[in-house]
């Protein structure tokens, strides 16, 4: 079964059985089913989606018959919007630690009541440390808007750094070029080839499975609760559609083939019709007799945008012990 429906409640079906009996158990089953997961709306939805995919493959198999679906017919439950956008102070705490993990460590707790407790280090050499490629793929992702396994399984033979660009021969949409910034640059040329990945794991022939530890030290001292690391690649998407460069620009750097994907975006794309709202209103205005023009408050005119979010920095030196690190 696909990675993604992992969690998903285990589906149990009889290799063995007959067509008929098949068909009859998910017929009295899949509503039943479904509505236990009314309130887990995602969850169920996905769970028709696997359910679906296994019977379509069984019937091109010629395990069942072919048209035999159960899952079909069955309406999905409307979800909301997952993505979380960052902030620019939420931005500046992720950079500082994420700074703080790679130098001196970021400090942790021990639960007193378990029995191992007695044995933890001393509180000042409490420290969690993140390796230099779990941070650099941290920033590698906020900064170029790419997939997770875009990044860890990026090979160096993909980097073409004398013209900025991330040649993947194959990802999510297909073959796909990623453009290289000043700041991706510099973490890039920064990092030490101690693999054919460019974020090395313990393997240096196999690419790195995850970045779960890294990521739950990291955004827990940064206090971002709820933040999944695919919500990096969202930031990425609203700082651009916010900073009016348009959505198939925004497409094209993500690497989306259709423009629906993007349009999740549109609401943030929101300078083109502040700056025509500002237009017509200023004519108005002037026809008027009013005074306000462009430098009257919540003009667009002067107003500087906000950063981004923290620039890639040296490592400062850390004298501090770790006892636990996280590559």
């Amino acid at each position: 079964m696909p990675r993604r429906s992992a969690r998903l409640p285990r589906l149990r079906i009889t290799a063995t059985c007959s067509n008929a009996w098949c068909y009859r158990s998910w017929e009295t089953e899949r509503l039943r089913l479904h509505t236990q997961l009314k309130d887990h709306p995602y969850q169920a939805n996905r769970v028709l989606a696997v359910v679906g995919s296994l019977y379509s493959f069984a019937s091109k198999r010629h395990v069942l018959a072919f048209g035999i679906n159960p899952a079909r017919g069955i309406d999905k439950y409307p979800e909301q919007g997952r993505e979380r956008f960052l902030a620019v102070d939420e931005l500046m705490r992720l950079g500082e630690a994420i700074r703080e993990a790679e130098t001196v460590g970021i400090p942790y707790d021990v639960d007193g009541i378990k029995p191992k407790a007695k044995h933890a280090p001393r509180p000042e050499k409490r420290r969690t440390k993140i390796g230099p490629h779990a941070a650099a793929a941290l920033r590698l992702l906020l900064f170029t808007g790419a997939r997770l396994r875009e990044i860890l399984h990026l090979r160096w033979e993909h980097v073409d750094l004398d013209r900025g660009l991330l040649l993947l021969a194959d990802s999510k949409t297909g073959k796909k070029a990623i453009v290289l910034n000043p700041p991706a640059l510099k973490v890039l040329t920064s990092l030490s080839r101690a693999s054919v990945y460019v974020i090395a794991g313990d393997d240096p022939e196999k690419p790195r499975a995850d970045l779960k530890r890294p990521w739950q030290a990291v955004a827990k001292r940064a206090r971002l609760d709820g933040v999944r690391i695919h919500d990096l690649r969202h930031t990425y998407a609203s700082i651009g559609a916010g900073g009016g460069f348009g959505l198939p620009i925004i497409g094209k750097l993500l690497g989306h083939t259709q423009s629906a994907t993007t349009a999740r975006y549109a609401h943030l794309d929101n300078d083109p019709l502040r700056r025509a709202s500002e237009s017509i209103a200023r004519r108005i205005a002037e026809a008027m007799g009013e005074h306000g023009g462009a430098n009257a408050p919540g003009s667009s005119r002067g107003r500087a945008r906000p950063s981004p979010g923290p620039a890639h920095s040296p490592a400062e030196g850390g004298g501090s012990e770790a006892r636990r690190d996280l590559r």
